[in-house]
């Protein structure tokens, strides 16, 4: 069988998850590495056997060998890096979230519709085990009828400093991480239609970094009765916290994707897949046990690449992330107004999220 042949667009933290997933995924082959800053495409390509090294990302799309690109880049460049690799005729795997913007989610989809080619999103939550069986318990009905989850992820701050400025994030720990909270409620719960949004947001402990909230709390309520609770920190000391909770009307269930898979550890040095990584893993943390795979990155890269085979319909598409995205503008709304926004809802348009809670 052929494998499906990946060009990795970034070098940074989640590029390296990437890299790392892929070879535990017999289907696909990373052939190809992008990065603008000078040498490190390269270095990082002869550290993990990639043949292919470019500082321009065109050069790469320029490959014909190449099915499948990753989007693994700020924010901010999200959506032009997608209009070109679609313009070239590549199947497109983004990062979260989609994009800043909701004008460049549409573009995005467009382009990527008109070439013929697959835009999906990067939710690697809806492929994460113990979330996966989590759903399983829901879809059963082992758990009666669901009204309410609760999704959290918490920790102490970003891996890379792009994420402070929010010209280049378009927001904070919202968006960042309250892309993966919003979407695992709304895939648990079937992707039903939103009813409302109420949000509160605030800079606690990182004011002197960002203009960009370091906590969030987000209720989005659908129009099956159904609520979302995202819970989400850059605040929040003491290690990385990654858990769910599902209730319903016979049955409860909560997943902690770190806890139960992990060794309690003490590095004065710290520890992880990058430089990035090994700044925020210092002191008493959880280290897991085949950490990749628990976060589901390589069932994730499996799943797209038999998409791109023909072999399976996409579970998250970039109408997900573009809905992700509506969800989050309106939760910064309702944070800037104080009140709870309702569907249906039409933001106005703005340079980035964030300037729905407070002006540039």
């Amino acid at each position: 069988m052929s494998t499906v042949k990946i060009g990795l667009i970034g070098t940074g933290f989640v590029a390296d998850l990437h890299a790392a997933a892929a070879r535990m995924v017999p289907e696909v082959e990373i052939i190809a590495v992008a990065s603008p800053t000078p040498g490190k495409a390269g270095r990082f390509a002869q550290e993990r056997g990639i043949p292919h090294a470019f500082e321009d990302y065109r050069e790469l799309l320029r490959l014909r060998e190449v099915q499948l690109v990753t989007l693994a880049l700020p924010n901010y460049l999200h959506a032009q890096a997608c209009l070109d690799a679609a313009a070239a005729g590549k199947h497109i795997l983004c990062e979260k979230p989609l994009c800043r913007t909701l004008e460049e989610a549409d573009r995005m989809i467009e382009a990527c519709r008109q070439a013929g080619v697959l835009l999906m999103y990067a939710e690697e939550l809806c492929f994460a085990p113990k979330y996966v069986r989590a759903k399983q318990l829901v879809d059963e009905g082992a758990l009666g009828r669901v009204f309410l989850v609760k999704q959290s992820e918490e920790h102490f701050g970003p891996h890379s400093p792009w994420f402070w400025d929010v010209n280049q994030s378009g927001g904070g720990v919202l968006l960042d991480m309250g892309c993966h909270s919003i979407e695992f409620a709304r895939w648990v719960f079937g992707k039903p239609k939103v009813k409302s949004v109420c949000a509160s947001l605030g800079t606690y402990v990182h004011s002197d970094k960002t203009r960009g909230e370091d906590h969030s709390l987000c209720i989005v309520e659908y129009e099956t009765s159904q609520v979302g609770l995202a819970e989400n920190s850059w605040a929040k000391t003491g290690g990385v916290d990654d858990r769910c909770e599902i209730y319903g009307s016979s049955g409860f269930t909560r997943a902690d994707l770190l806890r139960g898979s992990a060794l309690l550890t003490y590095s004065e040095t710290g520890y992880g897949y990058a430089v990035e990584k090994a700044a925020t893993t210092k002191g008493y943390t959880f280290t897991m046990f085949e950490e990749i795979w628990n976060y589901g990155f390589p069932q994730e890269i499996a799943h797209f690449a038999r998409c791109v085979q023909g072999k399976e319909t996409p579970i998250e598409t970039g109408e997900d992330g573009r809905e992700v995205l509506k969800i989050i503008y309106a939760a910064y709304e309702s944070a800037g107004t104080g009140k709870r926004i309702d569907w249906p809802y039409q933001p106005r348009k703005v340079g980035k999220p964030i300037d729905l809670w407070r002006a540039s």
